[in-house]
């Protein structure tokens, strides 16, 4: 049976997390981090969120497991996929998700988290981490581009994260942005702080803020419990 999704605005490895993140390992020990998406940031940065991540298994009190792949070579690593054979969730964190997607777009690595998770392993993904999830991932500094295409874990859905922080800056285009992605896919933003948990057909709201239906009109906010059938 497969693990649950969760797909994050921000707050990854965050103390206020800590709620969401023990529901998702669901009585499992190992909590595995890929911090890929921030690895062109560079070696600081990337030790920044290795660490965060520590901390927050350390508070759970399970195992941290860090798998960093910098580049579509270390992601055909067998070696290193080896570290997703036990996990029990599975958490891709913040930066560049068009980096993040191409480098593990068809990869060993991908392969490994989808087993994984089909034998109960929990994937989240926060921020770069949720939007590659969706089918689609719409470019939130470039509006003149048409997106790119996601790993399609979740493919009716593309994500906006930080939904809260980008809406005053977003304005009147939040209508146009809606409109691009391929017919079939849904836009949804998520705040910081707030997480969608569940599965390929339904998932529930969890945390402070909100989840809103960007395809509707006018747009439909859903807050903590409310559900989105998929």
């Amino acid at each position: 049976m497969s693990g649950m999704i969760a797909l994050v605005g921000s707050g990854e490895y965050l103390p206020e997390m800590a709620a969401i993140e023990r529901r998702l390992l669901n009585g499992g020990s190992r909590y595995v981090q890929i911090p890929t998406a921030a690895a062109q940031e560079g070696p600081e940065r990337l030790s920044y969120w290795i660490e965060l991540g520590r901390q927050a298994a350390v508070r759970l009190g399970v195992t941290p497991v860090t798998v960093a792949p910098r580049s579509r070579e270390e992601a055909n690593d067998p070696e290193l996929a080896k570290a997703l054979d036990d996990a029990s969730l599975i958490y891709l964190s913040g930066g560049n998700p068009t980096f993040l997607a191409d480098t593990l777009r068809d990869t060993v690595i991908w392969e490994a988290i989808i087993a994984a998770h089909e034998r109960g392993a929990s994937i989240a993904g926060c921020s770069a981490g949720a939007m590659i999830m969706g089918a689609w991932i719409p470019s939130l500094r470039n509006r003149g581009s048409m997106g790119h295409r996601g790993l399609g874990l979740i493919p009716q859905l593309s994500i906006i994260p930080h939904f809260d922080r980008f809406v005053p800056k977003l304005g009147t285009s939040l209508a146009k942005l809606a409109l691009r992605p391929p017919e079939g896919v849904e836009v949804v933003g998520i705040d910081e702080l707030t997480a969608l948990v569940g599965s390929t057909t339904s998932m529930t709201v969890m945390g402070k803020g909100t989840v809103v239906r960007l395809n509707e009109s006018p747009p439909r906010r859903l807050r903590e419990g409310e559900s989105l059938e998929l």
